[in-house]
């Protein structure tokens, strides 16, 4: 994978993340991430034991070593909830990294915009670092750089849909707009979605059902580790112009005449 990028205080090599929830088994979970190469994994804070690291809990398969565990607030829908879920993670983990999701409709699963900039607000000044999930709006994504969030985290699609980028516009002026890390987070569906993302010049992609729900998540992990570097080494490449028409690949000149 070509150059490392970072995360608040984190130096990372793998532009992949990844999600814990949905697999069949704590095992078969683990045995993804190792096939992904990720080296951050994301913990649904309400949803898992956080004091448990005893076998066959889902943290005794995530060793400290090996991983860089993001909490993130999975099922809030209040500022107060998810700046509460955060000090708890922050508490029982001893990281000061949040994934912030203040979710605003419970059948899209879409994020309250206006909390999630006040949340965010409050965990910054408390000295998180904070990664947010948000819709896909450049001026969101201005104002939480601003308010001096790690990275923003736009949806391609809604949670769990697996339709892939579906606003490529609105990516590339996200990345125009903002110095800080783009991930891309919610969508993802299969590898070809992981390139794009990576080829539009995401700093990396967070995902979870779309290996998670894989008929083969193993060989899927696999799968968007490739996409993910394929992606990011087209993207450093430089693609050529596109063409209207076609443009001969061979020279025209000193042509033999076969007249």
């Amino acid at each position: 994978m070509s150059s490392t990028y970072r995360i608040g205080d984190l130096e990372l090599h793998s532009r992949l993340l990844i999600g814990t929830g949905k697999y069949r088994s704590a095992e078969e979970s683990r045995a993804a991430l190792d096939e992904s190469g990720a080296e951050v994994v994301t913990v649904a804070v309400r949803r898992v034991d956080l004091r448990s690291r005893e076998a066959g809990s889902l943290l005794d398969h995530l060793p400290p070593d090996r991983f860089k565990i993001l909490p993130n607030t999975a099922g809030c829908f209040t500022v107060k909830d998810a700046v509460t879920t955060a000090e708890l993670a922050r508490e029982l983990l001893g990281t000061s990294l949040v994934k912030l999701e203040v979710i605003g409709d419970e059948r899209t699963l879409f994020p309250d915009v206006p909390a999630t900039l006040e949340a965010a607000r409050i965990l910054v000044e408390k000295g998180f670092t904070v990664l947010p999930y948000i819709t896909d709006d450049p001026v969101a994504c201005i104002r939480l750089e601003e308010i001096g969030c790690a990275a923003v985290m736009p949806l391609a699609a809604p949670i769990g849909s697996g339709l892939g980028i579906r606003n490529p516009t609105n990516i590339r002026i996200i990345l125009e707009s903002v110095g800080c890390p783009v991930i891309v987070d919610a969508g993802v569906g299969t590898a070809s979605d992981a390139a794009v993302a990576m080829e539009l010049g995401c700093t990396a992609v967070l995902m979870n059902t779309g290996i998670a729900l894989a008929k083969d998540p193993i060989r899927m992990a696999r799968a968007m580790r490739l996409a993910i570097e394929a992606g990011r080494l087209a993207y450093e490449a430089g693609r050529m112009p596109r063409r209207l028409y076609a443009q001969a690949s061979s020279p025209q000149e000193g042509l033999i005449d076969a007249s």
